[in-house]
């Protein structure tokens, strides 16, 4: 069955009628939708990168901050949405800088959990440029906390994977939490 005829029948079980003008196009709309908040299933690291990894004589850190993140919760298929911060101090291995954000963006283009979004993006990482050390720090508010269960409306969950010297040596990590600590945007800490 076609996602737009599964959103047609589920329109119908919630006490909808389909074919009422305000909806006789949202099992399409949806199912395009869906195509797009999932494409990450579709898109892989080899297709990013390219040809975008560089040799470099750089060894200082390389941090990426506040890239904006939305996806969907496996447990209730509702979204969230947040800022991924990426660090990586390379080892003889740049990549080019939009392919952090679009490394973010594969994998959470697909149905996930927090945590194991906050992993593959390290792992990535780790295994193509090769670095001294990966630091990746997530922070997003989930619908399914706040609009349903619990509805705690000023939680916020954060999860980190450090690799290499982020994980190994206390001042390196220390660098990069402060650099991508707490900002303020519009009154909220983010």
């Amino acid at each position: 069955m076609e996602t737009k005829e599964l959103i047609h029948q589920l329109l119908i079980n919630l006490g909808e009628d389909p074919e009422r003008e305000g909806l006789l196009a949202t099992p399409d709309r949806v199912a395009r939708a869906w195509e797009h908040l999932t494409v990450g299933y579709r898109t892989t690291a080899e297709e990013i990168l390219g040809n975008a990894i560089f040799h470099e004589n750089h060894d200082e850190m390389i941090v990426v901050r506040d890239i904006e993140l939305y996806s969907l919760c496996e447990h209730h298929m509702l979204p969230f949405i947040g800022k991924a911060h990426v660090a990586y101090i390379p080892d003889g291995k740049i990549i080019g800088l939009s392919k952090i954000p679009r490394i973010v963006d594969m994998f959470s283009h697909r149905l996930q959990v927090q945590e194991r979004l906050t992993t593959q993006i390290a792992d990535t990482l780790e295994q193509v440029i090769e670095p001294q050390g990966v630091a990746v720090v997530i922070e997003a508010v989930h619908l399914c906390v706040l609009m349903r269960g619990v509805e705690k409306q000023s939680s916020k969950m954060v999860t980190s994977s450090m690799r290499g010297v982020f994980k190994s040596d206390e001042r390196t990590r220390a660098e990069f939490l402060r650099l991508v600590g707490p900002t303020t945007r519009g009154g909220l800490v983010i």
